[in-house]
């Protein structure tokens, strides 16, 4: 029997030690649930010799996947799926993994089939997120029809955009005060949207879709500022590899206290490129016409914007998204009133997260600059807004089509004239069935 010295006995446990560190698997395991996705693929990459074994192929699926190579991840959830079929967790995998490689029948052959094993209830829910967008890229090769019902209440603090204080300063004029419909007034709202969205391919990638919506804003003691909208759409996309362009014609028509106040049509132009698995970005291009009645004739416009967008999907924990766009935009008079016309800058960022199956966080922050023309003509100053507004909502499914949101909003609008100041907070819960 041979027998070790102390020293030699140390050495040995040493050595002992490090051979019993964590396997490849479990590291990349423990990267994964770190929410480092790109460190537990190239974890794997490292390991080559670990294909084939069970947990290994396991875990580095997942992060392949969510590190942007579905590919690899496939094959290698594939193998795993081989080995323990009746992994329900695994299966979803691979039916993402599916999913992201654009393969939509096996995505929805996986996907089905985990569902006939009855698996835990988050499980299900991620399944029926990933048939519905499912259903909507389907649209590419057959009809599809959906529609949505919305009903909510909240509180506005300021339903008319009006001043805070009666008592502002004013050029030429001095100290005045403000009537009562201009003074900000909040009251209980309540919410009401439906809307419905068809579309038909009449070519390889070539589709027509048309959209229909309605929404109210009902307030409970200040009806006089009521707000009822309609708007419908329609056009053409085409799609080709990575690319999406697709044309659409609206019109849009808001009513105030039951009486129609504005009506917008115009024509949309936009180009869409999916960069990658986890990015994509776009570009746009508007016209529009803004007719307005009765005595606001006078601020009937032709509007033109273009803009563009990113988005980024990160490989991370909770799923995030962030989307950054931006727009100019000029709004042309067309009474000679060079006051009402104005040049428009605008940013958006937004931010998506999904904390746990049935749940999904939003924020969004806007910002909007817009340059008058020339001096209002009783007040002899070019008017200049800055508008932000900070956006946070929370929903909730309770089942795949039924779900529950939550919503606040702060918004500031500073102008250099203090009649158009004003801050607006708002909060509302709103209930959604989506038909699908």
């Amino acid at each position: 029997m041979r027998t070790f010295t102390r020293p030699a006995l140390l050495a040995f446990c040493i050595l002992a030690a490090a051979t019993a560190h964590a396997s490849p698997a479990e590291d990349i395991k423990s990267l994964l649930e770190k929410g480092k996705s790109r460190e537990a693929y190239q974890t794997g990459k490292t390991t080559p010799e670990q294909l084939g074994n069970a947990d290994f192929d396991y875990f580095f699926g997942i992060a392949a996947i969510d590190a942007g190579h579905s590919a690899e991840g496939v094959l290698a959830l594939e193998r795993y799926a081989l080995n323990v079929p009746g992994d329900t967790r695994a299966r979803l995998e691979l039916g993402r993994g599916y999913f992201m490689m654009g393969e939509d029948a096996r995505a929805r052959d996986e996907f089905t089939a985990v569902l006939e094993l009855n698996p835990p209830q988050e499980i299900k829910i991620a399944i029926d997120r990933y048939l519905d967008a499912l259903q909507e890229r389907e649209g590419r090769y057959k009809t599809t029809a959906s529609a949505y019902l919305e009903a909510g209440i909240g509180y506005d603090d300021n339903v008319n955009s009006g001043v805070a204080n009666p008592d502002i300063v004013l050029p030429l004029f001095g100290p005045v005060q403000v009537i009562d419909a201009g003074v900000r007034r909040g009251d209980v709202v309540t919410l009401l949207a439906a809307g419905g969205l068809i579309s038909r391919p009449v070519a390889p990638g070539i589709n027509l879709f048309g959209a229909v919506q309605a929404d109210a804003r009902l307030h409970q003691s200040e009806d006089i500022y009521n707000l009822q909208t309609l708007g419908a759409s329609g056009g053409v996309s085409a799609r080709k590899n990575e690319n999406l362009w697709r044309g659409t014609v609206f019109n849009n028509s808001l009513s105030v206290d039951d009486s129609r106040y504005r009506d917008i049509s115009g024509v949309t132009g936009e180009w869409h490129r999916q960069l990658d698995e986890l990015r994509a970005a776009y570009l746009f291009g508007q016209y529009a016409q803004l007719s307005y009645t009765g005595f606001n004739q006078v601020r009937d416009s032709n509007f033109h914007a273009a803009g563009g967008g990113y988005r980024q999907a990160f490989a991370a924990q909770w799923q995030p998204v962030l989307a950054v766009s931006a727009n100019i935009g000029n709004e042309d008079n067309q009474d000679n009133r060079s006051d009402l016309s104005r040049h428009i800058y605008g940013l958006s960022i937004n931010l998506s997260l999904a904390p746990a199956p049935k749940w999904s966080v939003a924020a969004g922050l806007a910002y909007q600059r817009s340059d008058y023309d020339a001096p209002d003509p009783i007040l002899d100053i070019t008017r200049r807004d800055s508008y932000r507004a900070l956006n946070v909502s929370t929903t909730y499914f309770i089942q795949p089509h039924l779900s529950i949101r939550g919503e606040i909003s702060g918004a500031r609008n500073n102008s250099n004239l203090e009649l158009y100041q004003y801050a607006r907070n708002t909060g509302a819960l709103k209930l959604r069935y989506d038909i699908k």
